[in-house]
Order: structure tokens, then sequence, then C-alpha cells
């Protein structure tokens, strides 16, 4: 597997185990649909959340999440909403970013929540 691959990977578990210490219900992951895929379908009391996990090696280029482009979120509201519809789901959603940057044998994490609302 490709390094990159790897450290995709490694950031999706590490943004899980973070998510799940502070008090989410993890409801799925890799979530597919047309061309969309969700990282992390997540819960904390009445709120689906929505995770889009952007893993780094370095900030050189930019911080992760400015990797989010806006046809990416048109993809993953069309899922959301396809994953609403086929659990008969009546809840409010959030869309966050987990933003993860490896530092040496570190990772710096860092939280955006309502994250497609900041761009």
């Amino acid at each position: 597997m490709a390094k990159h691959n790897e450290l995709g990977k490694k950031g999706e578990q590490l943004a899980v185990d973070f998510l799940l210490k502070n008090g989410y219900e993890i409801k799925e992951r890799n979530y597919r649909f047309d061309k969309a895929e969700v990282d992390i379908i997540a819960q904390i009391n009445d709120i689906l959340v929505i995770v889009e996990v952007k893993t780094r090696s370095t900030t050189d280029f930019g911080n992760p999440q400015d990797f989010v482009k806006p046809k990416q979120i048109q993809r993953l509201v069309k899922a959301i909403d396809k994953y609403i519809t086929i659990n008969e789901l009546d809840v409010e959603v959030r869309f966050d970013i987990i933003a993860i940057i490896k530092e040496d044998k570190n990772f710096n994490i860092e939280h955006l929540i309502d994250a497609f609302y900041h761009f």
C-alpha cells in the first residue's frame, strides 16, 4: 500500500478514536453512495455528524481542511441525503472536518465543527 494511503487509514482510525473518546457513537465508516465516500458518520445526542477526515504529513501546501473542495461537499451532501432517506432518520445533520497533521511521530488533531459553513 502506498505511504499516503497508509497515512490516510491511520488518520481515519485516529479520528474514530478521537470521536469515541469525546462521546460520539460511530454509525458508519467509509459509507459510499454514487461518487461519494463519507469517511465517518457519527452521532452525538440527536445530531448526525458527517465527518470528512483529511490527514497530511506537512502543511507546506496548505492545511488539511483546505483540500475539501466544493464538488466534494456537494457529493457528501447528496450521499447523506440518501443515507437519511434509506434509514428513515429525523435528525439534525452537521458536517465536520477532522484535520490531522503528522509531526514527526506525533499527530496533531483539529476538529472543525460545522466546517462547511466556515469556507
